[in-house]
């Protein structure tokens, strides 16, 4: 394939590369390159090992909040439970996904129990719906008991709600669980450098906005709110996470568990590659799927778990230095501020 002013493939080729080689290795070879920005990304071997020596449901003292994403597919449910500390030090305690595929690493494309086998005779919105309830229950019905005995719950769950097959299920779901006012949908959007900040926002009578988030008013016929967040900024936020030491503020860990349990964790937060670029006067992360490697659903979800800490109040302590400092802000990790705020005598729900 070739255009008319060119003699071959091979000079059409060639001429992609001369235009834009990082984007011909990545769409044309299937094989990104490692730019300054993906070097600084913590390896998945150093993520599968980044291991705190907690068991599986055990959280810290120094946790004070416990939140939950659901990201939904259309075979399986993929889920993560992180408790947090206010100052963003995290530790995942649980992940996983459902139906249970009695293996520790499989792909999508692998999976051998889907949702509409663990619900004979339901539709595709009836085995998702009935999918939902299982890890809900399990999640939000959950006590967390803390090293120093006191005794949390989750404090708030949210589910994907992207997927356009099943933006209105979510909503019914969210509208009639058990657990109405812990569980709430959301959708991330995709902040690049081009668009808007979600920081230069403007509020709106009956919104609440927060860092890189906002829950807009209810409008119409939707009578539970739903948070949009910046999908590009949060994914940057979740691997600085990792890239910190275990044991310094604002580091996340994983659970103790056996030798390649954590594989597909580690192997799904690389799913996406970041390329930083510049526009509107701020630097931004904009992540991309790679080819080879389509599942990236684990990773959603450590993004979501850290975007529904920010709704419950942590802040990361740097970031709370910055806007103290009245620093530009961009669309980096490193340099984002966010706005201060006055705390509401309101539910995190609105």
């Amino acid at each position: 394939r070739f255009n008319p002013d060119e003699l071959s493939a091979l000079q059409h080729a060639y001429n992609l590369r001369l235009r834009d080689e990082s984007a011909f290795m990545a769409e044309y070879q299937n094989d990104p390159m490692a730019d300054e920005a993906e070097s600084e990304l913590l390896p998945a071997d150093e993520i599968e090992v980044k291991i705190n020596g907690l068991d599986r449901h055990h959280v810290p003292s120094d946790a004070e909040h416990v939140t939950a994403f659901i990201d939904i597919q259309k075979n399986v449910l993929y889920y993560s439970v992180v408790a947090w500390s206010p100052s963003y030090t995290g530790y995942v305690i649980d992940c996983g996904w459902k139906p249970v595929q009695r293996m520790v690493y499989f792909t999508l494309q692998e999976v051998r129990l889907p949702l509409a086998k663990a619900k004979p005779g339901a539709g595709m919105e009836g085995a998702i719906y009935a999918g939902l309830e299982r890890p809900v229950d399990r999640i939000a019905g959950k006590v967390y008991t803390r090293d120093d005995g006191a005794e949390l719950s989750l404090q708030i769950i949210l589910i994907d709600a992207n997927w356009g097959a099943t933006t209105d299920l979510v909503h019914q779901f969210c509208q009639h669980t058990g657990y109405r006012g812990r569980v709430m949908r959301a959708r991330g959007r995709y902040g690049g450098a081009a668009s808007r900040s979600f920081n230069e926002y403007r509020k709106q009578r009956g919104d609440r906005t927060g860092h890189y988030w906002r829950i807009p008013t209810i409008k119409g016929k939707r009578a539970v709110r739903h948070v949009l967040f910046d999908a590009n900024y949060w994914k940057s936020f979740i691997h600085a996470r990792f890239a910190q030491a275990v044991g310094d503020r604002g580091a996340l860990s994983l659970w103790k568990d056996k030798p390649g349990r954590h594989r597909m964790l580690a192997e799904q937060m690389h799913a996406e590659y970041r390329i930083r670029t510049e526009g509107r006067g701020r630097t931004v992360d904009e992540w991309r799927l790679r080819p080879d490697r389509p599942d990236n659903h684990l990773l959603d979800c450590l993004a979501g778990s850290a975007v529904a800490a920010s709704v419950v109040g942590c802040e990361l302590l740097e970031l709370t230095r910055q806007a103290k400092a009245g620093k530009k802000t961009t669309g980096t990790d490193k340099s984002t501020a966010p706005k201060r705020r006055r705390r509401e005598a309101v539910s995190y729900l609105g």
